[in-house]
């Protein structure tokens, strides 16, 4: 019994490393990324002021940063007044959010549609391609 609470610890810890080391990645990726496009590399780690400067980048104005505070918002009033299917609903809607930023934002760094399925579908290989790679920012209105 002590050696299979000894192999979970074990596991727990390698998997927390692994964790660790993709979220300091992603990090320095997305910071990358922010700082090729102009603005603030430290912008990327503040919460709702990350979205606020990506809608920037990919759109040019706020709709992004808008339209997801007000998916928060419906997220948090559907589920505190307990009507899952609009929940489902409203994180369908952000899913979709996402990933049409995700295009935007390959589109922004003059990258084709199969950099934007990469960004979407495998954002721990391609974000830090995007951040460390020579694409440079071209603008939002491609």
């Amino acid at each position: 019994m002590e050696s299979l609470v000894q192999v979970i610890a074990a596991s727990f810890a390698v998997f927390g490393f692994i964790a660790l080391v993709v979220a300091i990645l992603m990090i320095v990726a997305t910071w990358m990324i922010y700082s090729k496009a102009g603005k603030p590399g430290w912008a990327s780690i503040i919460p709702f002021y990350s979205d606020y400067v990506l809608s920037d980048i990919v759109l040019g104005n706020a709709n992004y940063f808008i339209a997801s505070i007000v998916c928060t918002v419906a997220m948090f009033v559907f589920r505190i007044m307990g009507i899952g299917f609009l929940i489902s609903l409203v994180s369908l809607a952000f899913l979709v959010l996402r990933i049409y930023v995700n295009v935007k934002l390959a589109k922004a760094f003059n990258q084709g549609g199969g950099f934007a399925a990469g960004l979407v579908l495998l954002p721990v290989i391609f974000y830090p391609i995007l951040g460390f790679g020579s694409s440079k920012y071209a603008g939002p209105n491609l």
